[in-house]
């Protein structure tokens, strides 16, 4: 469209980048090593620290998350001048999408006209709403027209449109041949955003931790105390979104007074500028963490050597601190005047959107069970039963279905940002994100365990309306099974995001107030000698045992439970507190047999009632 750059980027401005990704990196890197510290005494004192009670009791899916592969024709927009071309589309497993220029050249193993990861996207619908976007972009200023750009978004309406908007990348117009192939689009692409954007919160490798929390800190060093979805994405894209928030406000100024052309041609630009800018950061700031990650490895293994034999000394040693920390008085006053107004009400929302959204998957689940039970009474045919035990298995990855769940967990977002703005909090979509993972994670144990319990109890020796008896009973257990867990799941979310939204909060309040008294607690903590000490840790610690006590009050009038309280240490991680999603954590997790939907677990299940019911 016109309005482009002949050329985004020259040189000059690359270097800019450059040397801005690389102040960045100098900044961010010392407050990763700090946390990175801070995690492994973390999880050196959970190993060492008593055992709270196994609490799940279903079994753990083994299964990584992934979005199920979508692929088909659409057309799209783009070349220059725009105009819409047919395409193939591809959406991976990984949630990346490609393009080829035909279904051949993808089938071939050709290389696809274009890819793009899915993180920070957001899928538009509407062509009416996607215009009003980019008139946003560049406003037209007063008195201002005009005349003789075309304009192809105008010209030709879209009947079936799939538009991916990002705020820093360009921005990818779709366009499907009816409703329900846009809908089914729609879905996989939601799925793909959802599974690129939290592939950090789900990690609980040590390193991941520390990361998200060097974010954090960096960024209230920054003067941002407020917690929002800038930490959504790897590592780079995380840190490529802190820059690009930065630098914002400068490109603003400098290149949209210069844009000409018809608003939206100026947009289009606009958007090619940013995705410029935004590939050379991300460049960067990949290599620099790429550059530093031997440096990282060698620091997690000498901060094992050196904190494991002198944990009970470190910890003493910070108990003391804090108790020397904790006479302050400003800390209950402000939690009290401003926090404890708004605590219960946040509670309640969240409490309700977690429980309509784990109703949700129950009701999901038992009609799946229900359904396998009615095709084992009719006396289905072995194919028709084991595409009915393989449907079954891939129903947490069928976005479909998995629909009305994670509609319940958009379904309050408006209102809940309503409540929680005051606070500094603008990260609903990942609270959203953490809600809708959490039920396809509970979707997806409840799945693993019905089939193993099914494949333990069914026999050759039962006919088919016994079979369908035992398999009766297997779905009460697991139904009993799910609502412990989805109990147990509901508090320690709740709890985690009660303390996203307000921790930040008290600690801006209390930042101007507390800081010469802390610096005077400075020496002292650099006596010990550890790098996992430091007098923010502590003092963070300290607000966050302050907070927890408070939240833990209200969860307990809200759920009437007398075991909502857990060990400080134990609860300051990431809200999504999905153990084993990724890789590392996969490896050490006890294992169980047979993956839901699996080719293995359904050769098991199905040959197992009499000959000709199950299979042929």
């Amino acid at each position: 469209m016109g309005g482009r750059p002949s050329s985004p980027l020259d040189k000059q401005q690359q270097q800019h980048l450059k040397g801005q990704v690389d102040t960045l990196l100098r900044n961010f890197l010392p407050c990763y090593r700090g946390q990175l510290a801070a995690s492994v005494l973390q999880q050196i004192s959970q190993e060492l620290g008593p055992r709270e009670p196994a609490g799940c009791q279903l079994m753990r899916s083994k299964k990584l998350p992934r979005v199920r592969e979508h692929r088909g024709p659409l057309t799209q927009l783009g070349g220059h001048p725009p105009r819409w071309q047919p395409i193939f589309c591809v959406l991976r497993g990984d949630g990346r999408l490609e393009w080829f220029s035909h279904r051949e050249e993808y089938e071939n193993g050709g290389h696809p006209l274009g890819s793009m990861a899915l993180t920070g996207y957001t899928v538009l619908t509407s062509q009416r709403e996607y215009l009003r976007l980019l008139d946003t972009l560049c406003p037209v200023s007063s008195g201002e027209r005009t005349q003789g750009e075309s304009d192809p978004l105008l010209e030709m309406p879209v009947h079936f449109p799939l538009f991916l908007q990002h705020p820093f990348r360009r921005h990818l117009c779709f366009s499907a041949a009816t409703g329900e192939v846009q809908r089914a689009w729609r879905l996989a692409l939601q799925g793909g955003i959802r599974l690129c954007g939290t592939v950090l919160q789900r990690s609980q490798a040590p390193a991941a931790r520390a990361f998200l929390d060097a974010v954090r800190l960096y960024r209230q060093h920054q003067g941002h105390f407020g917690d929002d979805d800038v930490t959504l994405g790897s590592d780079a894209e995380v840190l490529t979104g802190v820059l690009m928030r930065e630098l914002l406000p400068a490109l603003r100024a400098q290149t949209l007074p210069g844009l000409r052309g018809a608003s939206r041609n100026r947009a289009w630009a606009w958007t090619e500028l940013l995705d410029a800018v935004h590939a050379a950061v991300l460049a960067g700031a990949s290599a620099g963490l790429r550059a530093f990650q031997p440096e990282k490895d060698e620091l997690l293994a000498v901060l094992e050597k050196t904190i494991r034999p002198d944990v009970d000394q470190i910890l003493r040693q910070r108990g003391r601190l804090v108790g020397r920390l904790q006479g302050e008085r400003p800390l209950e006053s402000c939690l009290r005047g401003k926090v404890d107004a708004q605590l219960s009400l946040v509670t309640q929302k969240l409490l309700s959107t977690t429980e309509a959204v784990l109703l949700a998957v129950q009701s999901l689940l038992a009609q799946g069970m229900d359904r396998l039970s009615r095709h084992l009474r009719g006396s289905s045919s072995g194919t028709q039963l084991r595409k009915e035990v393989y449907s079954f298995g891939e129903m947490p990855w069928d976005p479909e279905l998995m629909q009305t769940c994670y509609c319940e967990a958009e379904r309050s977002q408006g209102r809940l940002g309503q409540l929680v703005v005051p606070f500094g909090f603008f990260g609903t979509q990942s609270l959203v994100f953490g809600a809708q993972d959490l039920a396809q994670q509970l979707m997806a144990d409840a799945v693993a365990t019905f089939l193993h319990l099914a494949d333990q109890c069914l026999t050759t020796a039962l006919d088919c309306t016994q079979a369908a008896q035992r398999l009766e009973k297997v779905r009460g257990r697991v139904l009993k099974k799910f609502q412990s867990d989805g109990s147990s799941a509901q508090r320690k979310f709740v709890r985690g995001w009660l303390l996203c939204i307000f921790l930040p909060f008290a600690l801006r309040q209390l930042e101007e107030g507390c800081k010469v008294e802390l610096l005077e607690f400075e020496g002292d903590v650099l006596a010990v000698g550890s790098p996992a000490l430091t007098i923010e840790g502590i003092y963070k610690d300290i607000v966050q045992g302050v907070l927890l006590q408070k939240i833990d009050g209200e969860l307990k009038k809200a759920l009437g439970a007398s075991d909502v309280s857990c060990m400080l240490d134990s609860c300051s991680e990431a809200p999504w507190d999905q153990t084993g999603v990724d890789e590392e954590a996969e490896a050490q997790r006890r294992t169980c047999p047979g993956q839901p939907g699996s080719s293995a677990e359904v050769q098991r299940l199905c040959p197992l009632p009499p000959p000709g019911t199950l299979r042929r």
